[in-house]
């Protein structure tokens, strides 16, 4: 992994996902305690506002206490898809870094590196020894119609968006920091992983 000697240079935008079912948690997992914020997206947001000049929430409503900064994802079903282009469209020619709620624990300088390896691409994501994170990257919003037209056909996998565009994936050897909160047993490793950090 690169060194970055300067973090002082802000991203552009940032945009966390919080609209999906939190099915197999049982509860929202969006609006969960996470160390010494109220919620998880307060936590996202807080860490994500250090490095990025303007931060929003993706959310199908206004749930957070005190309020964000919210794009209301335009439609009713829970679609990676749809997600994507209710995201992309608020913007013009610029890139947008894109990251789960339920992943606080991407570091810093995986971001900044997966922003220095864009280059000409319409999406790079970051990946893993395990998986690729395809809702983990900067997505160009010159692929907002593209988003659509996929969602319009029913194709609803990002898989299927990153086939059809120029896109890269960067390996990172530190898998520990995409932990992905899906259940009870994730987000109790979470807060044992949150209070190593501390």
């Amino acid at each position: 992994m690169q060194n970055h000697a300067n973090f002082s240079l802000k991203l552009p935008i940032c945009v966390i996902l919080c609209g999906g079912k939190s099915s197999r948690m049982g509860q929202d997992k969006t609006l969960m305690e996470f160390g010494e914020f109220s919620d998880l997206t307060h936590f996202q947001f807080a860490k994500m506002s250090e490095i990025f000049k303007s931060v929003f929430i993706s959310a199908k409503s206004q749930k957070f206490d005190p309020p964000l900064p919210v794009l209301t994802d335009e439609f009713d079903e829970f679609s990676p898809m749809g997600a994507i282009y209710s995201i992309l469209k608020n913007f013009k020619d610029d890139k947008v870094f894109i990251i789960p709620c339920d992943m606080p624990f991407v570091e810093i300088s995986t971001i900044y590196e997966l922003y220095e390896n864009m280059g000409n691409c319409d999406i790079c994501v970051a990946s893993d020894e395990i998986r690729q994170h395809n809702l983990c990257g900067f997505f160009d919003t010159g692929i907002t119609k593209k988003a659509l037209n996929l969602y319009e056909n029913n194709n609803h996998k990002i898989s299927n968006l990153l086939n059809s565009v120029k896109f890269k994936a960067v390996k990172f050897a530190n898998s520990e920091q995409f932990h992905n909160i899906n259940d009870k047993f994730d987000y109790e490793k979470a807060i044992s992983l949150l209070e190593k950090e501390i």
